[in-house]
């Protein structure tokens, strides 16, 4: 049961990333990125930096999805803590995040408190 909340909860984080991901880059990265490059307001290095320091979220909560799937699956009792907890904390980052910053009215901290959940039945 707790090796399927780990693998339930990688999937929730995994998807989210990358729902996060498409999202981020059409609604918010595109929109920047052309109001940036019209005005020349940055010089070129800091302007492509912009995309990949907004998408290190999705980066994260990506590879922390793929973490609880190989935890749960190939990593013994004593590896699969350190690796859950790192997500966790990953997760918990970003669920707050997201809430205080949109107030609550993005589900992103939703689903990002359900991959939480379903750690916390892993660990539990």
């Amino acid at each position: 049961m707790r090796e399927l909340a780990l693998i339930a909860a990688g999937i929730v984080g995994a998807v989210t990333a990358v729902i996060h991901g498409f999202l981020m880059q059409k609604l918010m990265i595109a929109p920047i990125m052309g109001a940036v490059s019209e005005g020349k307001l940055l010089p070129r290095p800091t302007r492509r930096l912009i995309p990949i320091l907004m998408h290190f979220s999705t980066f994260c909560w990506f590879a922390a999805g793929l973490a609880l799937i190989a935890a749960a699956l190939w990593l013994d009792p004593a590896t699969r803590l350190p690796v859950i907890l790192c997500a966790a904390a990953l997760y918990a980052y970003g669920m707050i995040g997201n809430c205080w910053a949109t107030r609550g009215r993005h589900p992103g901290w939703v689903l990002l408190a359900i991959a939480l959940a379903l750690i916390g039945v892993a660990i539990l």
